[in-house]
């Protein structure tokens, strides 16, 4: 019974780990979408709406073309993994496959973005940059839906404005505060850091860090599951 307590336990603070790193994986993504492709977000659509209002207000036909493509490619993105993770029932301790192969073919995709991205010595040309905008806002709207797929095993990945005020009103009414927000929190500043950096002293590279942090999320939440397969063979 206390080694599958313990099971448990550690199951959970993986799922949690790989959250954080989904958070990093976001903000280096949101670094390389707002400060190198179109100005606009991958995955917060309210903020690429505000955007929207602010071109077509402005007169800005660029800034409408960049903001629809993003809101696009995202309201694309979460209807490919809504419809693939439908009816799928979330465990106590780990993620559906099907959230996990949505959250691969991301990780995939970004692995393209990267490429194209490094291949143009992180300088792409105006049609090039559309269509990254479009993937960018796809892998976060996949994301994003595989996150809700996912139950209470995961959170919100893409966009932590709610996650930010649920903290900050239980704590003003005495509830329980964790420190997984907080990390959260610093994964995204970390993530969203380590891209600017890079598109600032190393411009090829900026693309890199969403696809690594998305292969360590899926690695350490794949983990545990790999353990017990390994652990029920050896008992056999």
């Amino acid at each position: 019974m206390e080694q599958h307590i313990g099971s448990k336990s550690g199951s959970e603070r993986s799922l949690r780990i790989a959250v954080m790193l989904l958070v990093a994986a976001s903000g280096a993504l949101e670094s390389v979408s707002f400060l190198g492709l179109e100005r606009v977000f991958a995955g917060v659509m309210t903020s690429n709406l505000a955007l929207l209002g602010m071109a077509v207000g402005r007169g800005e036909s660029v800034g409408v073309t960049a903001a629809v493509l993003a809101l696009a490619g995202f309201g694309l993105g979460v209807l490919i993994g809504a419809w693939y993770t439908r009816g799928s029932a979330t465990a106590a301790t780990r993620w559906p496959r099907c959230v996990v192969v949505v959250l691969a073919a991301e990780a995939v995709l970004l692995a393209v973005g990267a490429l194209v991205w490094g291949l143009t010595g992180g300088r792409p040309g105006e049609t090039t940059r559309y269509v990254m905008q479009v993937g960018a806002g796809l892998a976060m709207g996949a994301q994003s839906a595989a996150m809700v797929a996912a139950g209470h095993t995961a959170a919100p990945t893409t966009y932590l404005t709610g996650t930010l005020a649920t903290y900050i009103v239980k704590g003003v009414h005495g509830g329980r505060q964790g420190v997984w927000v907080p990390l959260r929190f610093a994964g995204l500043v970390v993530g969203a850091g380590v891209s600017a950096a890079l598109l600032k002293e190393a411009r090829a590279w900026a693309a890199l860090p969403p696809v690594v942090l998305m292969l360590c999320a899926l690695a350490v939440a794949c983990a545990p599951l790999g353990a017990r397969r390994h652990g029920s063979a050896g008992r056999s």
